[in-house]
């Protein structure tokens, strides 16, 4: 995503795609993923050896005669299948920093051996695209028909030319997300029964339990969820991304913003008033697009805040890859951060 993001895409999905939103939300209820034709994902026998189909958090019902090989995805989905153990051939939106390393939002992906179609905000590169002969395209969805880094200008393009799957990211908690992709992933011929997949998902539910003790144990101490740009300091309400939404579900004392966009996502201070908001630790955005605390130096305000001086400032992983190995380490370290702070505002 482009670093101008901000002053160049204006619109709300510009916002979000740019850092401004600072959380994402989740997917529709957790549904077993047995029925393909409720919206719950398809078969696993019917996956292997006949025809293949998905019902998606639009309602729309992806369809092919075998079960789809040749998949692009947006990378932080092909980063959820990767740990469900399905494999793409090719990915948009970020995947690599400018120096080739993998971006935050890659995860475990080999994006030496993935085709990157586009690697910024706006980048869909539809030549390559065909050539990967595409036989499904999946990505997230944060408002309604929304498809997450497949462009407005070309998108009608792109999805005639293969079935397409989009999943929530928004307004619902973490592990009905999380289930949500287990589904896709099962539909597609993954086992989901693997003994790695049982113990990642445990680790999450005992995060989870530990992150519920850790608040109920330290409940005057307030988290704020920030994101840094050049001329403004995000705010993000818990009310709608995904990990903020499951982190009240288990009692942490998440700052809510008062005047929030129209979307209802964030409220954006200027720096003189980064202040406005007393909190204890600060989950700062980790994605490429905003800026980290360590290059907000010349921010004075922000070296004033209390939870800066106290050196109570932790990363946020502002788009979760929903799988339970990448989403229990969220919930290990925010536990940890609660379990050790001092309340300094």
């Amino acid at each position: 995503m482009p670093s101008n993001a901000r002053a160049t895409h204006l619109t709300r999905r510009g916002l979000l795609a740019a850092g401004g939103a600072l959380g994402l939300g989740a997917a529709l209820a957790a549904c077993g993923g047995k029925e393909a034709d409720g919206g719950k994902g398809a078969d696993k026998s019917a996956a292997a050896s006949g025809p293949w189909k998905f019902t998606d958090d639009r309602g729309v019902a992806a369809e092919a005669k075998t079960t789809p090989k040749n998949i692009v995805a947006f990378t932080g989905m092909a980063a959820a299948l990767h740990d469900f153990g399905v494999e793409v051939k090719g990915v948009f939106g970020p995947t690599k920093t400018a120096d080739g390393k993998p971006d935050v939002q890659a995860g475990d992906l080999d994006v030496n051996k993935v085709k990157v179609i586009g690697n910024v905000w706006g980048e869909f590169n539809i030549e390559e695209y065909i050539k990967l002969q595409p036989e499904l395209l999946i990505t997230d969805m944060w408002e309604k028909d929304a498809l997450w880094y497949v462009p407005d200008e070309s998108k009608d393009k792109i999805l005639k030319l293969a079935p397409s799957v989009a999943l929530w990211a928004a307004d619902q908690s973490m592990p009905k997300v999380i289930q949500r992709h287990v589904d896709l992933a099962e539909s597609l011929g993954a086992d989901v029964k693997t003994k790695a997949i049982a113990d990642s998902k445990a680790r999450f539910e005992k995060a989870a339990a530990r992150l519920r003790a850790a608040a109920k144990a330290n409940p005057g101490i307030r988290v704020l969820i920030g994101s840094a740009s050049a001329d403004l300091f995000y705010v993000s309400t818990p009310a709608r991304p995904t990990d903020t939404l499951y982190f009240k579900e288990l009692g942490v004392n998440v700052v809510v913003p008062t005047k929030l966009d129209a979307a209802g996502w964030f409220e954006g201070l200027s720096w003189e008033n980064v202040d406005k908001y007393p909190a204890d630790i600060i989950m700062m955005d980790n994605r490429t697009s905003a800026i980290q605390p360590k290059d907000l130096a010349s921010k004075p305000t922000w070296a004033q805040l209390p939870a800066v001086k106290a050196g109570q400032v932790i990363p946020r992983v502002t788009e979760p890859i929903y799988s339970y190995e990448k989403c229990a380490p969220l919930l290990e370290d925010l536990a940890e951060a609660i379990e050790n702070a001092k309340k300094v505002a």
